[in-house]
């Protein structure tokens, strides 16, 4: 949440596809899951992917592109929650393997809920009340977040875990997408064919 708010949709969710690049990592330390060379292919394709994000800066030198991330603070913590991802994802593999999708998604996020909502209520109390006016869309989100839930632990269930998170994060040229029409972002053209080259890189990691 801190990286959506903190920096525009199209230069925070490509960053998403990196955790599939870590789970390459991950995966094999956790569930002892490996991938082949093609992995190599993957990573290099979608660290083009993330320089491209930021090619217009290469004017001021050609590692300015990758300087211009660490500056983008919404940049920052994407990669480090692609990173946390890269990890919990194979522990929830490991929930399910020892229970069942449904199961493990049925309680993953109420257990969620109960610690998060009472640190919600202390810190930000005045935030709460400005949310109940919309309590119909937070509503919505929830059974879209809990829907989401059940349909990744099915995934992983049946398939490798980087393979599973790979296919999901397609889903961030929607965003990029979304960026650029709900908030009027620029230089989404660019951001566009960078995110592209990243699913690609997360496409040969998955198929090859």
């Amino acid at each position: 949440m801190k990286a959506i708010k903190a920096s525009p949709l199209s230069l925070t969710l490509p960053f998403l596809a990196l955790s599939p690049v870590f789970m390459i990592f991950t995966s094999n330390l956790i569930l002892g899951e490996k991938l082949d060379s093609y992995g190599i292919i993957g990573i290099s394709l979608t660290t083009i992917g993330a320089y491209l994000l930021h090619v217009k800066t290469t004017r001021k030198g050609i590692l300015e592109p990758f300087k211009a991330i660490r500056r983008e603070r919404g940049s920052v913590y994407m990669i480090i929650v692609a990173f946390i991802y890269s990890i919990t994802s194979n522990l929830g593999k490991m929930a399910v393997l020892h229970s069942s999708s449904l199961f493990f998604a049925s309680t993953y996020l109420p257990i969620l809920t109960l610690i998060v909502l009472p640190i919600l209520l202390w810190k930000r109390h005045g935030k709460v009340k400005q949310a109940v006016p919309h309590i119909t869309l937070f509503i919505l989100i929830g059974l879209s977040m809990a829907l989401a839930t059940v349909t990744h632990f099915l995934a992983v269930n049946i398939v490798e875990v980087p393979y599973a998170i790979s296919v999901k994060r397609t889903s961030l040229l929607f965003g990029i997408l979304y960026g650029a029409f709900w908030f009027k972002e620029t230089n989404i053209r660019e951001r566009l064919i960078g995110s592209t080259i990243m699913v690609i890189g997360v496409v040969v990691i998955t198929l090859f």
